[in-house]
């Protein structure tokens, strides 16, 4: 059993459930098929598990040094990322007209969550520069494109996002970093700046694995508007770049420190202060104050990147802990009082059961939801009708902060599983669960936190062009529900879905009454987990659905199949029921925490 992956899964969902050959006879994916995929996902499977998987544990002991000015990294990163970079994999989404293999963006992103399973200290190297170059795709000039974009596609430069500063985390209206138009001869047309400030928690902001490293930057041009409406986004490269595309001389950017973090200890951390001791380049990106909007296109697609990062480190807590289970001989049944009759192995107990159920439901239920939405790029893709390609548009801007956000709660909750299942083992260093749960931790914080996603669904997404998103969703909801009940041993789940995606919908309605923003958005955190809860559950039965239809035409390993109708039994019997007291609770626009007093808490 591979510790990395279940390709036996990730075929169940590509083509059982969301029925990828559809997106294969397509002419713009016209040149995949299952063998080449199949062969893809085999060949990064075996780098994964050769270059990646190997070092893990060693560059999570072994993390970036800062030494003489310079970061430092144990050699077996830039081996990893070579072997990465020289079987295409960093142009594997993009279009071919920008030098891509355009492949699906389902298989892609499953391609990437093998790598991150398997080490996602590296993996997020190639997870940034690939974010990056994506949105210099999308928004840079030709010129701009045709003088970085190569370089990134190779594999030879790495890319970061900079926003974050020391005292603008997640509040960007605060950002001060400035750009200024370069006044030397020539520099106005390029649509050079110069630039200078300070960002903070830049991750692979420095090292020593790639010949250049681009930034994008977002600073403020004197002049423009307050808050995030003032901001605009630069293309700041660590070394210059030539018109030819050559290396020219430093730019400028001096690294302050590294910051040193509990999980995905392998990836750079940096303090970065640009143009501290010299003019610090900068090259404009689209039209001056636009930068959040251009920003955010990276931001997206790197959101639902994070979810699949939780899904795989909670996948790979998952694998390891259900092996250990099958091979850990332990106690023995209740039942059985006689001291000298043999052990059982663990798996045998049914709170562990329980325990890997959880994880599977938890897991399995995730990574659904986020091939769900990355097939919604590959529709928006092929799209040729405008009403078609809005209404997808619609879904994958409600799903974005529950793809995020979802996984990243509760496939942490199934890592916390997995170190509870190798009981004492499983807290020390000796295995790697600790690490998966220490590596997930961060995706709870980054690319926004849980409480600003809960924000954004329920005080925009929800309401957005008069609810229009959430019709969009229901719909599709309803779809699944109505072939559900066609279905027996199915039926009763698309009831108690139904209901569910009810609750959903009144609790919106009824937060909405108030005139008082801040009492509405209160417990926005409670309605995203409760809503991650109802969109999963629909996952689960579309995955049931397809179980169902597998051991009907006796195809396929039936314990599979049967393995799936029991993860939708249990995440609607054990998960679901529990949506219900959150969502009374956003109903009923409680105010305990809102009206705390911060004296209260301790008296003084």
């Amino acid at each position: 059993m591979s510790m990395i992956v279940n390709r036996r899964d990730l075929d169940f969902l590509l083509y059982e459930v969301f029925d990828l050959d559809r997106l294969l006879a397509t002419e713009r994916y016209g040149d995949y098929d299952r063998e080449v995929i199949s062969a893809v996902l085999d060949t990064a499977q075996t780098i994964a598990e050769d270059k990646f998987l190997t070092c893990a544990a060693k560059l999570d002991a072994n993390e970036p040094a800062f030494e003489d000015g310079k970061v430092h990294i144990i050699p077996e990163v830039k081996e990893a990322l070579d072997a990465y970079g020289e079987a295409g994999f960093f142009a594997a989404s993009f279009d071919e007209e920008n030098g891509g293999m355009q492949m699906p963006f389902m298989v892609s992103s499953a391609l990437s969550a093998i790598f991150i399973c398997a080490n996602t200290g590296i993996a997020s190297y190639a997870f940034l520069t690939q974010a990056n170059a994506g949105m210099l795709a999308a928004h840079g000039s030709e010129v701009q494109k045709a003088l970085f974009l190569p370089p990134m596609l190779e594999g030879r430069w790495f890319g970061t996002m900079c926003l974050s500063e020391p005292q603008a985390g997640s509040s960007l209206s605060d950002i001060r970093t400035k750009a200024v138009v370069d006044s030397a001869e020539g520099a106005d047309e390029a649509g050079r700046y110069l630039i200078t400030g300070t960002k903070m928690w830049i991750s692979g902001g420095d090292h020593n694995i790639s010949e250049n490293i681009i930034h994008m930057v977002l600073a403020r041009i004197p002049g423009g508007p307050p808050g995030v409406k003032g901001l605009s986004l630069f293309i700041v490269p660590k070394v210059r770049v030539n018109a030819d595309g050559s290396l020219g001389d430093d730019n400028n950017i001096a690294l302050a420190g590294l910051n040193h973090k509990m999980g995905h200890r392998g990836t750079s951390n940096c303090l970065l202060n640009f143009g501290e001791k010299g003019d610090c380049y900068g090259w404009l990106i689209g039209e001056p104050h636009q930068g959040l909007s251009y920003m955010f296109h990276m931001m997206n697609e790197a959101r639902t990147a994070v979810g699949y990062g939780a899904v795989m480190s909670g996948l790979a807590g998952y694998l390891y802990s259900l092996d250990y289970a099958r091979n850990r001989p332990q106690g023995r049944h209740p039942h059985e009082k006689d001291p000298e009759s043999p052990q059982v192995m663990i798996i045998e107990h049914a709170d562990v059961k329980r325990l890997l159920m959880a994880q599977k439901a938890y897991v399995e239920g995730g990574l659904a939801l986020v091939t769900y939405c990355a097939g919604l790029i590959d529709a928006q893709a092929v799209a040729t009708d405008g009403v078609e390609k809005a209404r997808l548009g619609l879904l994958l801007d409600i799903l974005t902060p529950v793809a995020k956000s979802w996984p990243a709660e509760y496939c942490l909750e199934a890592n916390k599983h997995a170190i509870q299942v190798l009981g004492g083992y499983g807290y020390t260093r000796d295995y790697p669960v600790e690490r998966f749960y220490r590596d997930n931790r961060l995706n709870h914080i980054h690319e926004g936190t849980h409480a600003i996603h809960g924000i954004d669904l329920l005080g925009r997404k929800v309401r957005m062009k008069g609810g229009a998103a959430l019709d969009a969703l229901e719909q599709v909801i309803e779809e699944t529900i109505a072939r559900a009940r066609e279905r027996e041993p199915l039926a009763v789940y698309a009831d108690d879905l139904e209901a569910a995606r009810t609750a959903l919908r009144k609790t919106a309605a009824a937060v909405a009454k108030t005139d008082n923003i801040n009492l509405m958005l209160a417990n926005a955190t409670i309605y995203l987990d409760a809503f991650g809860h109802v969109v999963v559950a629909w996952m689960w039965l579309r995955q049931g659905l397809a179980a169902q239809k597998g051991l009907e035409q006796g195809t396929g390993d039936q314990d599979f199949y049967q393995g799936k109708l029991a993860a939708c039994r249990y995440f609607f019997g054990y998960e679901l029921p529990g949506v219900y007291p959150r969502l009374a609770l956003v109903s009923s626009l409680d105010d305990t925490c809102l009206t705390l007093n911060p004296a209260q808490f301790t008296g003084q």
